[in-house]
């Protein structure tokens, strides 16, 4: 059992697994995380642990090694807040 607030974001990132990732984006509709899903995933927990805070979609776009517009069909609703619950990482600052 891991610890989420009320809009389902993880209070302690260290509960955070892969298994529990892809249980996350199938219940947002993703059926299955590609590799370039992964990508993504993997870059918000290494800034998120760098920083303090996940990026925003205008940083994942020039930083992720993933454009905007791929971001928004591989999470569609909204990649930033999107990809940092399935990252178990906290919701980054500047999501509403």
């Amino acid at each position: 059992m891991v610890d989420v607030n009320e809009e389902g974001f993880f209070e302690h990132p260290e509960q955070w697994t892969r298994e529990i990732a892809s249980q996350i984006a199938a219940d947002d509709g993703i059926d299955e995380l590609t590799p370039q899903h992964w990508q993504v995933i993997d870059f918000m927990r290494k800034e998120y642990f760098a920083k303090g805070t996940g990026p925003t979609v205008r940083v994942l776009g020039k930083t992720s090694g993933v454009t905007v517009k791929d971001l928004y069909l591989l999470f569609p609703k909204g990649p930033a807040k999107m990809a940092a619950r399935i990252a178990g990482i906290p919701k980054p600052k500047g999501c509403i």
